[in-house]
């Protein structure tokens, strides 16, 4: 395993880290089973897996309470990143809060389920577009001053609001969706966050199961999954990815390796990004994932993959 430290924190993590929205996620996916969550975590921690994403959105709390469950002793060992801002309503429902009052709330809760308190990066998920972005980060910084958290982070914002929300630099790493089929945030955000000294932390790296190299132009998910709501699966656009991830799977097969970890390594070899967060459903997805730190892809096959995605 390949690690790498955080340029404004002093934070080691695994190049290929662990995001848990399949573990506990019930709120996310259909036919969870909790004891799958549990082996994922314990296998990439023995293969020297250290960084762990969670938030409190995945299985309203129940991510958050099986990582503390199965990290609890290894704490020093482990890099644990968390995100709060989505607000889960009693009568139903959610809805995006950055208040203050509710980013410090929603933290102690995360710590509680996580058996912790502190973890090393905190994120505010989503934007609310309401409150103040100074007054949430206002809130961040007191939060890291108390030693809560380690390094702050946002997920999920615009350019301008990542720009607002680093006014005074304590932005230490920005999460955002990219991977080989969707590039949008390789156009501005990733640049500014290494002009910025910024990590990027890319979610969705194996484009939500489509660059896992499983799916044929007939697979459909079912109507309660979340990722009906991406553009990857929108007819217009899923034959096509389909086809692209035919032919990076050509160049995988070529280079000894599986399409998923080509994905990875693509990744990995992008400027600015410290490290990617593949999540997966079985254990063996797990430890597929973890060998992809060692995939090195020559200028060639660098080009070769460029073509392919144009």
């Amino acid at each position: 395993m390949q690690y790498a430290k955080l340029k404004k924190a002093d934070i080691t993590v695994s190049r290929i880290g662990f995001g848990t929205n399949a573990v506990g996620g019930h709120n996310l996916y259909e036919n969870i089973d909790d004891a799958d969550g549990v082996r994922m975590i314990e296998t990439a921690y023995d293969l020297g897996i250290n960084y762990f994403d969670t938030a409190d959105a995945y299985g309203i709390g129940r991510s958050e309470e099986i990582l503390g469950d199965v990290l609890k002793g290894k704490r020093d060992k482990t890099v644990i990143a968390t995100k709060g801002g989505i607000e889960f309503l009693k009568g139903g429902g959610s809805r995006m809060n950055n208040q203050p009052a509710y980013l410090r709330k929603a933290l102690e809760e995360s710590l509680f389920r996580l058996k912790g308190d502190y973890v090393d990066i905190y994120y505010i998920h989503w934007p609310d577009n309401v409150t103040p972005i100074a007054d949430a980060m206002e809130e961040m910084v007191k939060l890291r001053d108390e030693g809560k958290i380690r390094a702050i982070g946002v997920s999920n914002f615009s350019l301008d609001q990542l720009k607002e929300a680093n006014a005074y630099g304590d932005v230490v790493i920005a999460q955002l969706p990219y991977n080989m089929l969707d590039r949008a945030t390789g156009d501005d955000i990733l640049p500014y966050c290494v002009d910025n000294g910024i990590s990027f932390a890319p979610y969705g790296p194996l484009a939500y199961g489509i660059l896992g190299g499983k799916y044929t132009k007939s697979f459909r998910l079912d109507k309660s999954d979340w990722r009906n709501d991406s553009p990857l699966f929108d007819a217009a656009n899923f034959e096509a990815n389909i086809d692209r991830a035919d032919k990076l799977k050509m160049i995988a097969e070529e280079k000894g390796t599986s399409l998923p970890n080509l994905a990875l390594a693509w990744l990995l070899h992008q400027d600015g990004i410290d490290a990617v967060i593949p999540g997966g459903k079985r254990k063996d997805q797990a430890a597929s994932n973890a060998a992809a730190s060692d995939v090195v892809l020559s200028k060639e096959e660098m080009a070769a993959i460029r073509e392919i995605l144009v």
